[in-house]
């Protein structure tokens, strides 16, 4: 068993009373493609959240690449987890948000060299190579001098998943990322991700309601429900032939009629 690149272990997350992670254990192996479903409240969009250190834990440990992300050792004893510590593990992960989340005052092409630039130290000329090769593969060589309000919604999120490329992470995470767009516009960024699903060995974590999409870019589904996973399995098992009733419930919720 290869050891796993994300591990959760008895993580629990609570917002107030509201308990939105409830001892969770879930792993994912290196360069698996898991999709999280599930009800709003679920959970989640916060285990995304947790693993880019935006929503800290209360409780339990979570592993990231063989290190424990909310925590360090300090003289031999387990510590919480210092800023220099959580910087080093965040470059590990991109994070593409349902929002595009873009710079609003620098074109495509700086929203793509600037992290790289700044946190990882490339030159100019590598930054730009970089960035040009990432707008070619996202479908978007000819916008690169574009400002994001001159772009529609689909590019800008296409030009946010090539921004998340640019750091070269092992991982990347994607929090619905086609929720804020027009329907007809969806497609578009669904393709990007199938293809470098199928291209790369990048460990992806999905949550997603686009069902179909899903199935076919997905090892894995996990089914989510009050900050547990009810029931996992492959794609084609867990949508057609679920074996839990809230699984059930929740499929035919979504699934629209006809």
């Amino acid at each position: 068993m290869t050891e796993p690149i994300i591990k959760f272990d008895k993580v629990v997350k609570s917002f107030g009373d509201l308990t939105v992670l409830d001892h969770l254990d879930f792993a994912v192996a290196p360069g698996e493609k898991v999709t999280i479903i599930g009800p709003s409240g679920s959970g989640k969009s916060t285990v995304l959240r947790v693993l880019m250190t935006l929503e800290p834990i209360q409780d339990g440990f979570v592993w990231v690449d063989g290190e424990l992300l909310w925590h360090e050792q300090v003289n031999g004893e387990l510590k919480p987890a210092g800023e220099k510590h959580l910087h080093a593990m965040r470059e590990k992960m991109g994070m593409v948000f349902q929002q595009f989340n873009l710079f609003p005052h620098m074109t495509v092409r700086r929203n793509l060299t600037e992290a790289p630039r700044q946190v990882l130290g490339l030159d100019k000329d590598a930054a730009t190579e970089r960035a040009e090769e990432l707008l070619e593969m996202v479908g978007l060589s000819d916008q690169a001098d574009k400002y994001p309000h001159q772009l529609s919604g689909g590019q800008q999120q296409r030009v946010g998943i090539a921004r998340a490329l640019a750091m070269r992470p092992k991982i990347m995470l994607f929090d619905e990322p086609t929720s804020a767009l027009d329907p007809e516009l969806v497609g578009e960024v669904l393709n990007v991700i199938q293809g470098l699903a199928e291209e790369h060995d990048l460990t992806m974590l999905l949550v997603t309601h686009e069902m179909e999409f899903a199935r076919h870019i997905s090892d894995r589904i996990c089914f989510f429900d009050a900050g547990r996973i009810v029931e996992e399995g492959p794609p084609d098992q867990l949508l057609n032939h679920p074996r839990e009733e809230r699984t059930q419930a929740f499929l035919q919720a979504v699934r629209k009629p006809g």
